[in-house]
């Protein structure tokens, strides 16, 4: 990923979850007195087996799901029943897991789409694009392109550009490497990484346990739904083969 483009420096949030109980079904409890704290500025990763409740934690924080018990905070203010599109105008945005592209809409499209909250303002969404545009120039030449018909590698790039174009304080990170080749999963990294030095705070959730270890501040484990383990990352770097070996028993 290109990273030739103007410094960006972001006063962050604390964003988090308290004693969260939720789930998808009436007797269906996926997360069970589930708390975590993403610190300001920093990069806080979620990491356990499949079925922990790693995504699920994700969609609370983004108000796609409703927490049956506990809070959901940003800096310290309760925001538990905040619709998603009222937490973007908060500055929390969410990059989901897989390809989400509009496949049948131009790269352009994609864009304006990801800035929607600015449709009744023409100048500061065309601003907002070009913005994008400068950030990733790659997607320069793609602008009029179908989002269909890109590469795993632009896709990527297009989402990042489109989860950005509101400029987040907050970003929830779903898998942003699920899918994609080694050298990409690279790219992907070092735009991780620049997003942490522009100071936003950042919840990451990951089955690249290395890579994502690497850039984390702060490290929870979740199992069965519920907490695990939490810590500074220097405390997980040499517990982590004997975590995945757990996991895979799981």
């Amino acid at each position: 990923m290109n990273t030739e483009a103007t410094a960006v420096s972001v006063t962050a949030p604390e964003l988090a979850l308290n004693d969260i109980t939720a789930g998808y079904f009436a007797n269906d409890i996926v997360l069970e007195s589930v708390s975590m704290t993403v610190r300001p500025g920093n990069v806080t990763v979620v990491l356990g087996p499949n079925g922990s409740g790693k995504s699920t934690s994700l969609r609370v924080m983004s108000g796609f799901l409703r927490p049956r018990t506990g809070t959901v905070t940003l800096d310290g203010q309760d925001i538990s029943t905040t619709s998603p599109a009222d937490r973007l105008r908060l500055g929390i945005a969410t990059l989901p897991q897989g390809r989400s592209v509009f496949p049948d809409l131009s790269v352009d499209e994609n864009l304006r789409l990801g800035a929607w909250q600015l449709r009744n303002d023409k100048g500061r969404l065309n601003d907002a694009v070009d913005a994008m545009l400068e950030r990733y120039p790659k997607l320069k030449p793609l602008r009029t392109r179908l989002a269909g018909s890109l590469s795993g590698g632009q896709a990527r790039l297009l989402e990042f550009a489109r989860t950005l174009i509101l400029e987040p304080s907050v970003l929830l990170i779903d898998e942003p490497s699920v899918g994609l080749a080694p050298v990409l999963v690279d790219d992907v990294y070092n735009e991780l990484e620049r997003l942490k030095d522009e100071g936003r705070t950042i919840l990451l959730v990951d089955q690249n346990v290395q890579a994502a270890i690497g850039l984390a501040d702060q490290v929870y484990t979740l199992a069965y739904g519920k907490n695990h383990l939490q810590g500074a990352r220097d405390s997980f770097e040499g517990q982590l083969d004997d975590l995945i070996k757990q996991w895979l028993n799981l």
